[in-house]
């Protein structure tokens, strides 16, 4: 707002030096006021025209002093103009107003804090999968360097202060992804994030293996280690790696093609609730596969029967192709 305040004080600045020479022009020599504000015009400006009418000494003594007061105010308004346009702050406050526009008409986006490595990794999974979402970074110069086809939406702030978690739209978010190095900060937007939206599913990252137990107490639905996280894949890799490429491969790293999804009892319409896995005949009417379910209690069954009955609480997990998951939506949403 600092550009802008220097821009309203020059203004000010400007129509006070007006108003006292149209004061003095119509105190001194009885012009009108339209005369009155021409001659001041004129005269600040340096324009160097006529006089609308001859002045008395006292005029004279006027106009030169209003010369020598306004010649500063008048070059210092023109200047505080144009470095505001030149120097590109007009187009980054329409930037801004764009930014702040469309994040106020997302609802259920994913908002991103920090774009290092592990923020950048999670944009573009997310603009893989066509999910909106919001990247707050603090540092310019990433800001400057951010690959836009990996970015949705940027906010240049602090994602520590409640009111950046705000403008980035949190009480309409569905998830929050925090991915700053040190794990006070995570902390501390968990914190934040969980009193501003209660219901949000939040993702955070942790180096220190005492923190990921803090942050769970905050309020993160999971914590991510990505060092440790990286060490198993890798050794996993070395004992299991076509299992481990297969993994990758349906979880959305290897092709946009293949899906993995989960649906929700609550999700499903009135007419499937409580019926059996047989009952939806979700191979038969979309060609996907049900792989995983869940029950209510957080019990995870690999392969499930087909007389496996829906509960409330419950989840499916389905694997298809991209056209297969899309009928699976048209059939149970």
């Amino acid at each position: 707002m600092f550009p802008f305040r220097q821009i309203y004080f020059a203004l000010a600045l400007l129509v006070f030096v007006t108003l006292v020479g149209m004061s003095g022009y119509m105190y001194l020599e009885g012009f009108r006021v339209l005369d009155a504000f021409y001659m001041t015009i004129i005269t600040i400006s340096t324009a160097g025209f006529q006089e609308v009418h001859p002045l008395s000494d006292n005029g004279k003594i006027f106009t030169a002093f209003l010369i020598i007061t306004s010649f500063g105010t008048f070059a210092y308004a023109l200047t505080a103009i144009s470095k505001y346009v030149v120097d590109g702050e007009f187009n980054n406050y329409l930037k801004n107003y764009r930014v702040t526009s469309e994040i106020e008409k997302l609802q259920g986006h994913v908002i991103i804090c920090g774009y290092g490595r592990n923020g950048k990794q999670a944009a573009y999974i997310l603009k893989r999968h066509n999910q909106r979402f919001v990247v707050i970074e603090q540092k310019k110069d990433v800001i400057a360097a951010m690959n836009q086809k990996h970015a949705s939406l940027v906010l240049e702030g602090d994602s520590t202060r409640d009111e950046i978690l705000e403008n980035a739209g949190i009480k309409r978010a569905s998830a929050l992804i925090t991915t700053l190095p040190i794990d006070a900060d995570n902390l501390f937007i968990v914190l934040s994030a969980k009193a501003l939206n209660p219901n949000l599913t939040i993702i955070s990252r942790a180096s220190d293996d005492n923190t990921d137990k803090k942050l769970k107490i905050a309020g993160a639905t999971n914590v991510i280690m990505p060092d440790k996280i990286g060490g198993a894949h890798m050794a996993s890799l070395v004992l299991k790696p076509d299992v481990m490429e297969f993994v990758d491969f349906i979880t959305g790293q290897g092709t946009d093609n293949i899906r993995l999804e989960e649906i929700s009892f609550e999700k499903l319409p009135a007419k499937f609730q409580n019926k059996s896995i047989r009952e939806l005949e979700i191979r038969n009417k979309s060609g996907a596969n049900i792989i995983g379910y869940k029950t209510a209690s957080g019990d995870y069954i690999v392969n499930p029967s087909p007389d496996t009955p829906m509960y409330l609480g419950s989840k499916l997990f389905v694997l298809g192709t991209a056209e297969q998951i899309a009928n699976l939506k048209k059939i149970v949403v």
